[in-house]
């Protein structure tokens, strides 16, 4: 079990002249599309409750003018909410006075945004070392604490380029190194790979996934993009409309989609890949067959039941220990493309 880093609870934020006054509306269950047609307001995001794990890479996704990059901009209270709160280690970040809000996004939340947002004046590690030097870090501490950051997301040489001699991969990684120089233990990323090239954007996916392992941030990460998410996700969360309409871990997502929207937009995904032997191993107690570890995709599952010839295996904890059995039948269902639904056509 992990600790709640970030709760967000019965949060609405309405676009317009008495977005208070629209509130009613809402509350009455008008419609976004009515809202706008009838009241010339633009519904945002609709009673939303999320808790975000400390340590955890939490994803949410959705597709355009689905509320995501509105909801990321209240943890940081870029937006302002028309109702709710957000409460971060118990303070209430929308009660927070000016000093004490840029105090927070100063040294406890930072941001790495999809179009990058560099300084095209400053050099590679006169902008990783920005958050520092607002902070008044000492000069010398502030270069060397930005050059092991570069160094880390694979910039080392780079230093006195500037924006404009990099590639589009190569200023996201200044971005990323920015916002790990100063230390904080929030990351928001704003579709931070969505203006990457496929090869580019899965490189820097495996550079996040292998700084988290060593970092363990808390990381609010939004994306588009459904195999992305469930690629890094600890947990997804899937806007609509502004509102949730399901969340759950990426296991969750692909096995039990909670509508037939959920289930259209994951009919594509390489089940393989996604599924872990866990999810549909069967409890067992007595070994049978080669050994499996519970947490790797069913796709590595699969190769090792082949080079063995074998039509089930045990699987076992991280200990050796075993606690089930998976056979190769329930393993290929698993993995089965599910049919379409009729409502095929209507989300595309």
């Amino acid at each position: 079990m992990t600790n709640t880093k970030i709760k967000i609870k019965n949060l609405y934020k309405i676009f317009g002249s008495n977005p208070k006054n629209a509130m009613e509306y809402v509350r009455n269950g008008l419609s976004k599309q009515d809202l706008l047609e009838k009241h010339s307001h633009v519904l945002g995001l609709r009673d939303i409750n999320i808790d975000i794990s400390e340590k955890c890479i939490s994803v949410i996704m959705g597709l355009s003018g689905s509320g995501k990059s509105t909801l990321i901009r209240h943890i940081n209270r870029l937006i302002e909410p028309t109702e709710g709160e957000v409460v971060i280690d118990g303070d209430d970040v929308l009660a927070m006075s000016a000093e004490e809000l840029r105090d927070f996004r100063r040294n406890k939340a930072s941001m790495v945004f999809q179009k990058f947002a560099l300084f095209p004046h400053r050099s590679v590690i006169q902008n990783a070392a920005y958050g520092l030097t607002i902070q008044k870090i000492p000069e010398k501490e502030a270069e060397e604490r930005s050059q092991h950051w570069i160094d880390r997301v694979g910039l080392s040489g780079f230093e006195n380029h500037y924006p404009a001699q990099l590639s589009g991969g190569m200023q996201q990684r200044v971005g990323l190194a920015r916002a790990l120089t100063t230390d904080a233990e929030i990351l928001l990323m704003d579709e931070a790979f969505s203006a990457l090239d496929p090869l580019i954007r899965t490189d820097m996916q495996e550079i996040l996934l292998d700084l988290q392992s060593e970092l363990n941030k808390t990381i609010v990460f939004i994306t588009h993009d459904l195999d992305e998410a469930l690629r890094i996700g600890d947990d997804i969360t899937i806007l609509r409309d502004g509102e949730i309409i399901q969340q759950g871990s990426p296991q969750d997502i692909v096995m039990r989609p909670s509508n037939d929207y959920i289930a259209d937009f994951i009919k594509d995904v390489n089940r393989s890949r996604v599924l872990l032997v866990r999810s549909i191993m069967v409890p067992a107690d007595s070994e049978n067959g080669p050994k499996i570890g519970m947490n790797i995709p069913l796709e590595e599952a699969l190769s090792q039941l082949s080079s063995k010839q074998a039509m089930e295996g045990s699987v076992v904890d991280s200990e050796g220990k075993v606690v089930g059995k998976l056979d190769l039948s329930t393993a290929i269902e698993a993995i089965r493309r599910p049919e379409r639904s009729s409502n095929d056509l209507q989300y595309r």
